[in-house]
């Protein structure tokens, strides 16, 4: 019982790995739900028993997405301390994150799929940006809290653009320019940054 218990969990993850990165790499009308089930190894009657459909899927597979980000940005303040602005950015406009559309963060990977979702995938996607929001204005100094939170708006939605903008350029010294150039800026938008964090 507990072989099967820990293959079922492993399948699970591996179908939420896999839509997750179908969804990132080719968007959502760019993938079936067969190329979906494929590539995490399962039949298609198997994803819509997990999923109950594509729609579900992309919805399961955008809040795993958004709560990576939410996991992993006050890794970077507990880390990089008043520097975590900056060593976020560079990761996010990296060359080796703006090549990975797959495993890519779901910010700027699906943001523009919700925009054509339905209100339940509005609702969840607003939920959990207004969280990352919370969480970056938290990392930041000086202001009131309306004024750091304005700054980590605009701080994601400079990085979110940008890094699609980098990726659509075709040459990468025009690609390597912008996120350069979106870098400075995405660290400008967020101004004074605490050195520490309360938890």
């Amino acid at each position: 019982m507990r072989h099967k218990g820990i293959n079922k969990e492993e399948t699970r993850r591996k179908m939420l790995d896999a839509v997750g990165q179908g969804f990132r790499e080719h968007g959502y009308a760019g993938i079936g739900v067969d190329g979906l089930a494929k590539a995490a190894g399962v039949t298609s009657g198997a994803f819509y028993s997990h999923f109950g459909s594509k729609d579900g899927a992309f919805e399961v597979a955008l809040v795993a997405g958004l709560n990576e980000v939410i996991e992993g940005i006050p890794k970077y303040q507990s880390e990089y301390g008043a520097d975590w602005v900056r060593a976020f950015a560079e990761y996010y406009l990296g060359k080796p994150h703006r090549r990975d559309l797959a495993r890519g963060c779901a910010m700027a990977t699906l943001t523009s799929e919700v925009v054509r979702s339905g209100a339940e995938v509005h609702a969840e996607y607003e939920k959990k940006m207004t969280m990352i929001a919370g969480l970056v204005a938290r990392g930041l100094a000086g202001g009131s809290d309306e004024d750091r939170l304005a700054r980590a708006w605009s701080m994601l939605g400079v990085l979110i653009g940008g890094i699609n903008v980098s990726r659509a350029m075709k040459g990468a010294k025009v690609s390597e320019e912008v996120a350069e150039a979106i870098k400075s800026a995405a660290i400008k938008s967020a101004g004074r940054v605490r050195s520490t964090v309360k938890k």
